[in-house]
């Protein structure tokens, strides 16, 4: 045993072994000035992304002013203005070459929802048990279901002892 398992172990090192040496021979053929270099990706400014947020946050706070304060929690009244927003906050990105989005941009249009939405927290729903006749019914109702399908599996099967 020991004997087949060595001479496998060196038969894959062989393999390996010879596999190494093709690759190395197929690579010593390739032209490495053939190969197309990958533009050189610009770095993300994030001092121009943060002002650039600025902009689109005071652009909206703008917008916001013309609504109702008391309107800030019903997104129909200023779903326009914010679609404009998180536009612009994406749209800057990209143009800076920061991807969208990124821990600053997600940063400030947290503080943007602070400061408008941060009361638009919905009352907690209290839960309450249905009445007691409800309560019955749906209770029952699936006791008797199981009740009637396991008297059904049994009277056919008695009744296919006597049909066959």
């Amino acid at each position: 045993m020991k004997h087949c398992a060595a001479r496998l172990t060196n038969a894959v090192f062989f393999s390996l072994l010879i596999w190494t040496f093709l690759c190395l021979a197929a690579t010593e053929n390739i032209n490495v000035e053939s190969i197309p270099r990958r533009p050189s990706v610009a770095l993300c400014n994030e001092t121009q992304l943060l002002w650039e947020m600025e902009v689109c946050g005071e652009e909206f706070k703008r917008k916001m002013d013309h609504v109702d304060p008391q309107n800030w929690c019903n997104l129909t009244h200023f779903i326009s203005e914010y679609h404009l927003f998180s536009l612009c906050t994406e749209t800057n990105a990209e143009r800076i070459n920061c991807y969208w989005p990124n821990p600053l941009v997600e940063s400030y249009i947290i503080r943007i929802h602070k400061h408008f939405f941060s009361n638009c927290t919905l009352e907690r729903v209290i839960l309450v048990d249905p009445p007691d006749d409800t309560l019955t019914i749906l209770i029952l109702i699936p006791v008797f279901l199981t009740l009637a399908m396991i008297a059904l599996v049994v009277w056919c099967s008695k009744r296919s002892d006597i049909l066959a």
